[in-house]
């Protein structure tokens, strides 16, 4: 069952990036252009998300199971700290200058085109130059230890 539901959020989360044009970089990159010929519809689509996932993890937190019965596991960090920080502008420079973020990027392989491919095997290398460092920090620091 959690396969076929995780198949179809997928999906539903897959085709609303496609109607909204979230899969389309030169609409994403006219959003992201606030000195030159901005696009603000893309605005639109973000407060809608915003609202939605507000309203979510509000349901969320009141409850103690998913609907699958799943235990329910909600981000607990509210520090803002270097790491953040330095994700966030890794994230917006790799939106900036590709057009894509990753979840788009995934929609659009479906597209056949060479940029998602690209941004996707970038995207896929960057998760695997973090998580090689993330081991060498835990093993300098069991060393330490």
């Amino acid at each position: 069952m959690h396969i076929l539901s995780a198949l179809i959020v997928g999906l539903v989360f897959g085709i609303g990036l496609i109607v909204s044009g979230m899969t389309d970089p030169s609409k994403v990159l006219g959003f992201l252009d606030l000195a030159g010929n901005w696009d603000p519809s893309l605005a639109f689509v973000m407060g809608g998300a915003i609202l939605v996932g507000l309203l979510a993890f509000r349901v969320a937190g009141r409850r103690e199971r998913s609907l699958l019965g799943e235990a329910m596991r909600l981000p607990s960090a509210t520090r803002i700290d270097r790491r953040l920080v330095l994700g966030s502008l890794a994230f917006g420079a790799g939106w900036g200058l590709a057009g894509y973020c990753p979840g788009p990027a995934l929609a659009s392989l479906a597209s056949g085109s060479a940029k998602p491919l690209v941004f996707t095997a970038a995207m896929v290398a960057g998760m695997g130059v973090f998580e090689l460092l993330e081991r060498l920090g835990a093993a300098r620091a069991a060393a330490k230890a």
